[in-house]
């Protein structure tokens, strides 16, 4: 894995990005300090919203700046989960589901019986 200040050019950026596997990993990277024990509870759920954040944002053209906007949301990302629970962030689909009890089919819905 290369290290960040190994990094070149914004393919060698790419290339870099795409040997990360872990939360810790991108964490490493990008030099943000972090808790052990958050993010063995939210890994899954930081790195959504570290890619939900990107998604939402334009690509800075520049090896420099783009390194410094991952870098900046990723530790927004892990940060919305110091002080917060999954369950309160809803960023994973299953959160988002109403509370059990909450939707109604009918069994002629389900189809067979009239």
């Amino acid at each position: 894995m290369l290290d960040a200040d190994e990094i070149e050019s914004l393919e060698d950026f790419d290339d870099a990005l795409q040997e990360l596997e872990s939360a810790e990993d991108f964490l490493v990277f990008f030099k943000i300090e972090y808790d052990p024990r958050v993010v063995q509870v939210n890994r899954l759920h930081i790195l959504q919203r570290f890619h939900n954040y990107l998604a939402a944002q334009p690509m800075p053209e520049t090896l420099d700046a783009r390194f410094e906007h991952y870098q900046q949301l990723l530790g927004q990302a892990y940060l919305s989960f110091v002080n917060s629970s999954a369950q309160q962030e809803k960023v994973l689909k299953i959160f988002k589901r109403g509370q059990p009890g909450s939707g109604f089919v009918s069994l002629g819905a389900i189809g067979g019986v009239k």
